[in-house]
């Protein structure tokens, strides 16, 4: 793996120490409803996904994309789905494995990069489920061309993305209500950041991130052959930016036809 992927490997176990909201599993009344097969779960930060979008799973195979830490793939898999889940993080994955032995569920687990997912065998699944992460690799198009071509057709990929937007404001101003437009799009951590900057980021277990172009994570779901059939947005819960910016993160629903 590329040294970037390593680092947001080690972010992330590093996050389930902090008991971050990726991180810290699911919750008592979200597995009760998931076993009558209500499904309370998200692609984006803050809004439930659509029950439209992940009904009838009982049975189906489902990739968790970049989804360990014991929340997603859990649920899917209480719903009666039969769920893989890719992951970088080891301890995210260990997540998952907690649950999948304290609720006798049957979850295949596989660390990975989520740019190369040659692992997997052509149509294979019905579902591909990927909540935000596409920030953290630098080749989008690569991830969308291998989920097309993993999926069965009439299968389903469920993503989110980040508002490029988004990243050309000062991070620690936006944090305390504070927008400084700072950085040119598209950003990454490995350009727009100093060697210090980049170094200083890392040994705080930060992840490294990319912004993309709206061209790359709109246009690539459907120049690979996805037909975007529903989309809703959200938030970031940071209040000036969700008064600036409303649609913080866009959740597609794609199909392969």
């Amino acid at each position: 793996m590329d040294t970037y992927v390593e680092q947001n490997a080690k972010a992330w176990d590093w996050e389930v120490g902090r008991n971050n909201i990726w991180t810290d599993g699911c919750t008592q009344e979200q597995i009760d409803k998931a076993r009558k097969g209500e499904l309370d779960m998200v692609l984006s930060p803050f809004k439930k996904v659509p029950a439209s979008w992940v009904s009838d799973i009982a049975g189906k195979k489902v990739l968790a994309l970049a989804s360990g830490g014991g929340q997603q793939a859990v649920l899917l898999a209480l719903a009666g789905a039969q769920v893989t889940v890719f992951d970088v993080s080891k301890k995210q994955l260990a997540q998952d494995a907690s649950y999948a032995e304290k609720l006798n569920l049957d979850i295949q687990l596989v660390r990975g990069d989520m740019r190369d997912l040659s692992c997997f065998e052509d149509a294979s699944f019905d579902l591909i489920y990927n909540p935000t992460s596409s920030c953290f690799i630098d080749d989008v198009k690569a991830m969308y061309s291998h989920c097309y071509r993993i999926l069965r057709t009439k299968g389903y990929f469920l993503t989110s993305i980040t508002n490029p937007v988004l990243y050309m404001f000062d991070e620690k101003r936006a944090l305390k209500n504070k927008l400084r437009v700072k950085y040119t799009l598209p950003y990454s951590d490995l350009n727009s950041l100093s060697a210090k900057q980049l170094e200083k980021r890392m040994k705080n277990h930060d992840t490294v991130e990319f912004s993309h172009t709206l061209e790359d994570l709109l246009g690539g779901v459907t120049d690979c052959g996805f037909h975007i059939t529903d989309l809703y947005t959200d938030t970031a819960g940071c209040m000036m930016m969700d008064s600036y910016v409303h649609d913080c993160y866009l959740a597609l629903r794609a199909c392969k036809n």
